[in-house]
């Protein structure tokens, strides 16, 4: 059984013991993706002890760590916006794939992060393991397979910065992973499908409509709203918080960089959660990572680090 989807796990890893994980996936469909964080399943997992000892971008001991799993890949970004795929006249190749766009987008954060996926026997599968060590995050789970090719993306730029993708996949090693080849304990499996076709076309913009697919074992739901910021809806309260005003070039990754800024920040401290204050702070600066994503070609070459987000949302609008 092959595993397409990303997965975290935070507040400290074992050194060599199985970790528990469960998945989180988005869709590109549509504009609204979902968070959810959940104590019941292993989701919140509370290892305590060292963080996974490697020089291949090693956290430190005792750091809460998130690991990620699933794809990542090489996107053929136009140089050009507004044009087709047929049209463009030269394209930048940038590492990415969500999973792998979260767990740099953590390591910029100043946060401690791993990689477990698969990637082809080839000179883009090892750019790709050099590019996860250059960014600081753990790439000990990366797998490399012999018999298949590192994914290719080729998108398409809207003048908006909006994209479409053509993927190459026959198929690529990442969609090749296999459960026998991760040290887990358990894999719990939540496909997020996007609200309107989890409530059966229901307004997905209707705050009574997101309150059907909260559960009393869920800590936090978020909902996304690209430039228009996001939604948090916990037991005790709900809101929304603006997003930050930017002109997009190209909005690859932005939802990646925005899981990447709360979860660092709900890795490090998990009682943000019951205090609504410092919840909508952490989520503005989760904003400001999406934001800033936006504003560069490319996905993990656009993900900013916290100095950058914290010089934005001091000069940026909402």
């Amino acid at each position: 059984m092959a595993l397409y989807s990303a997965a975290f796990c935070f507040d400290g890893v074992v050194s060599n013991r199985p970790i528990s994980i469960t998945s989180l996936s988005t869709t590109t469909k549509h504009p609204v993706t979902t968070l959810g964080l959940t104590s019941r399943t292993p989701r919140l997992c509370r290892l305590q002890g060292k963080a996974l000892p490697s020089d291949n971008g090693s956290p430190d001991e005792y750091e809460s760590l998130v690991v990620c799993f699933g794809e990542m890949l090489i996107d053929f970004v136009p140089t050009i916006s507004g044009l087709s795929l047929a049209e463009a006249p030269a394209f930048k190749k940038a590492p990415g794939g969500a999973p792998a766009n979260v767990a740099v987008g953590i390591a910029r954060l100043g946060g401690s992060s791993a990689f477990i996926g698969k990637v082809g026997d080839d000179e883009f599968g090892y750019m790709l393991a050099d590019i996860l060590k250059e960014n600081n995050v753990n790439n000990k789970g990366l797998r490399f397979d012999p018999g298949a090719r590192t994914a290719l993306a080729f998108v398409t730029l809207r003048a908006d910065g909006e994209r479409e993708f053509m993927f190459f996949r026959n198929p690529s090693a990442d969609m090749l992973l296999q459960e026998s080849e991760l040290d887990l304990d358990i894999i719990t499996k939540i496909s997020e499908e996007e609200i309107s076709f989890l409530t059966k076309g229901e307004d997905p913009y209707d705050d009574a409509v997101v309150r059907k697919l909260f559960h009393p074992d869920l800590k936090l739901l978020l909902v996304t709203e690209g430039p228009d910021g996001c939604r948090y809806y916990t037991k005790d309260f709900n809101g929304r918080v603006k997003g930050l005003k930017v002109d997009a070039v190209d909005t690859t990754g932005a939802g990646d960089a925005f899981v990447a800024g709360i979860l660092s920040l709900i890795a490090a401290d998990l009682s943000l959660l019951q205090d609504e204050g410092r919840l909508r702070e952490a989520l503005r600066f989760a904003n400001a990572c999406g934001a800033l994503t936006v504003m560069e070609r490319g996905a993990i070459p656009a993900l900013p680090s916290r100095e950058a987000v914290t010089n934005a949302l001091l000069k940026i609008p909402v």
